[in-house]
């Protein structure tokens, strides 16, 4: 039997739920929904289905979870322009962004956008799939602990270990 890592206990009638995660973790795949009230969608997420604020940058993006690798990202909606309204977010590391964007722009030309760099570390690759749905290829980067990006992940309440 292989071992692996859940958040989701085994089944049972008495069984009790896990703690809300609190880590920062590299996440190996999240949801990023737009919204055109951040605040309203927030609060029906953490009062209604259990989620916590993470973290959030006011008026760009609410980090929500819930359990280990139960991550929601609330963002304003003009910021995603004419892709369906939720995407998936699939963690890489930095050597396969080239890669996966020339294979899919050889599949289908013109279906890639970036990569580009975020202001949380990371470099992302969109795709939009023949189904147009929007998956989003994202790869952490080394950080420095002197750097702006530093400052602005602790800023928010996020520990960035120093040199």
């Amino acid at each position: 039997m292989s071992k692996y890592v859940s958040p989701v206990p085994i089944p049972a009638f008495d069984v009790t739920a896990p703690e809300v995660c609190r880590d920062i973790y590299g996440m190996p795949m999240f949801i990023t929904l737009p919204t055109r009230d951040l605040a309203a969608s927030k609060d029906f997420w953490i009062r209604g289905l259990g989620f916590i604020d993470l973290f959030s940058i006011p008026d760009r993006l609410t980090h929500l979870r819930r359990w280990a690798f139960q991550d929601v990202l609330l963002v304003p909606a003009e910021e995603v322009g004419e892709v369906p309204a939720m995407s998936v977010s699939f963690a890489c590391v930095l050597s396969q962004i080239d890669e996966i964007a020339a294979r899919c722009e050889e599949l289908v030309p013109g279906c890639t956008s970036g990569p580009r760099e975020m202001p949380w570390n990371s470099i992302e690759l969109t795709v939009v799939t023949p189904e147009n749905a929007r998956v989003v290829m994202t790869a952490a980067q080394p950080i420095d602990p002197d750097s702006e990006v530093a400052a602005n992940l602790r800023a928010v309440g996020i520990e960035v270990p120093s040199a």
